[in-house]
């Protein structure tokens, strides 16, 4: 494996400049204080922080799937499936079986998180297309399951029944109220954010971005693309079912549309709209989305015809992404 990696890493671009590298560094930190604020400042603006929860969120979920869709080139419209089935297995644990929220979460994502690592295999075994279409079968199959399964899931209705509970450390009891989960979401997405960074400077995250640069090369030098695919469908999956974890603790509830393709397809417009191949690039997608469906939807029920408009707009004059268009001026 290590030499296939070594292999792989020929087909990736040079490391960044140093001066690049103190950029990022100075501009993540500047991201992380404006994060850790956010309670403070967004009332100011007319925000509510239950709005921030739900951006980091959809931008957790769109991270997990751009390592797949823009680090390494696998095209997904059924990640949906792994958000719901994180969904439910938080919500389930906490009706039927503990009031801790970090247990829960646990649970929530290794169900999505297993799903994905036993169901990527099957998937990876086709490439374009035909790749696509097999997320799709697979999410619209635990979609139908949601539905019929009544007994457990609430069926149509939805799951209801269960809610944040504090959480109980030696000596300390935080509540859940709205700051407190956002911070909650928060150490979950620094957490994730700074694994997917570690694993995208990593060896293996070189060997990802060169089966998306060029897939028959690495399989001619002896790689074995199918094997690292499956590793980015797995790690991916498990990102994706923490956020739709999190996502039923704001709201309380979880039906069969957070298992269902649509909500795949708002991944994938965030992760397109803030720029695929932009580390940030779906934070910065997420933030237009969830605000942009905050107002509009207060004014009229067509708001995906705004964002639609909004889309196609930003493939037409920006096709790296606001991100990535921004990133492309300052490099100039």
């Amino acid at each position: 494996m290590t030499m296939e990696i070594a292999s792989a890493r020929t087909a990736v671009a040079k490391p960044p400049a140093p001066g690049l590298i103190s950029r990022r560094v100075l501009g993540n930190v500047a991201l992380g204080l404006v994060l850790l604020a956010v309670p403070f400042w967004l009332p100011l603006v007319g925000g509510y922080t239950d709005l921030a929860s739900r951006v980091l969120i959809y931008a957790l979920a769109a991270m997990g799937l751009n390592l797949l869709l823009g680090f390494t080139g696998g095209l997904s419209f059924g990640h949906a499936a792994y958000f719901g089935l994180g969904a439910y297995g938080v919500g389930l644990m906490l009706k039927y079986e503990t009031h801790s929220i970090l247990l829960a979460l646990l649970v929530g994502t290794l169900v999505g998180g297993i799903a994905a690592t036993l169901l990527g295999p099957i998937a990876v075994r086709r490439r374009g297309i035909y790749f696509a279409m097999i997320t799709i079968a697979i999410g619209q199959m635990f979609y139908f399951l949601a539905v019929r399964w009544n007994s457990l899931t609430g069926g149509e209705d939805g799951l209801t029944g269960f809610s944040r509970h504090p959480i109980k450390l030696p000596g300390l009891t935080v509540p859940m109220g709205s700051v407190g989960f956002f911070y909650l979401v928060l150490v979950c997405f620094g957490a994730c954010a700074l694994l997917l960074w570690t694993v995208l400077n990593s060896p293996l995250g070189h060997t990802f971005v060169g089966i998306r640069e060029n897939y028959k090369r690495l399989i001619f030098l002896g790689v074995r693309t199918k094997r690292y695919l499956a590793i980015s469908f797995a790690i991916s999956g498990f990102v994706v079912a923490l956020a739709g974890g999190l996502n039923a603790l704001l709201d309380n509830f979880t039906s069969p549309n957070t298992l269902n393709y649509t909500l795949s397809g708002d991944f994938l417009i965030i992760a397109v709209l803030g720029g695929m191949r932009n580390f940030w690039g779906p934070l910065a997608g997420a933030v237009i989305f969830i605000l942009v469906r905050d107002y509009v939807s207060s004014i009229t029920d067509n708001w995906m015809t705004v964002i639609g408009l909004i889309f196609v707009l930003s493939v037409l004059f920006f096709p790296l992404g606001i991100l990535g268009f921004f990133n492309r001026k300052s490099a100039s």
